[in-house]
């Protein structure tokens, strides 16, 4: 090879190296921001469990109910002016769907379908941040494979996967912290 021509493809090969680096370091951004938006929200959690107090051990549902109604109200207090897209902004949403993307075209897609078909049909007219997750309908599981691709959360919250929609849900108070509509492909 002549040296213009090993020179041009060493050129090449660096600008497509930085290319490669550039979006790695976007996505990674981009996911720091969502461990930040995350760790904002358990504090709110916490002041509001501090607020309410744990649930002692009970088998009584009203006991569970109750504690689990006074919780999302103080949460919703504390975040009274939230909306969609406070924790998966435009960005993060789309890094989501990119990482979604990823593994609903790689070698676990089919079992994953199936394992989203075959819980119960979930649908839901409107999820708005802030509402509880409606009662009476099941919380369908997120497939622990589709969960692998995703960002880790601390214990307070959970992924939730309803039609097409990814919900970030608060556990304990049963609560839609917020969601990407047409997550799952």
């Amino acid at each position: 090879m002549n040296r213009p021509g090993a020179l041009l493809l060493t050129c090449c090969s660096v600008a497509a190296s930085a290319c490669a680096q550039e979006k790695v370091n976007a996505g990674a951004q981009v996911l720091a921001d969502f461990q930040k938006r995350v760790a904002e929200y358990v504090k709110v959690h916490k002041m509001a469990r501090a607020e309410v107090h744990g649930l002692k051990p009970t088998d009584s549902p009203e006991a569970i109910e109750r504690h689990e109604r006074k919780l999302a109200h103080e949460i919703r207090e504390s975040r009274h002016g939230a909306q969609a897209g406070d924790i998966f902004t435009p960005p993060i949403a789309e890094e989501f769907r990119r990482l979604i993307g990823e593994i609903m075209s790689g070698p676990d897609a089919g079992k994953i379908r199936a394992s989203l078909r075959s819980a119960a049909p979930v649908s839901l007219p409107v999820l708005n941040v802030n509402d509880p997750y409606p009662a009476g309908v099941a919380l369908q599981s997120t497939p622990p494979s589709l969960l692998m691709n995703l960002p880790q959360l601390p214990p307070e919250l959970d992924y939730r996967v309803v039609g097409r929609t990814l919900i970030l849900r608060d556990v304990e108070a049963n609560l839609i912290v917020d969601s990407i509509p047409n997550a799952i492909p």
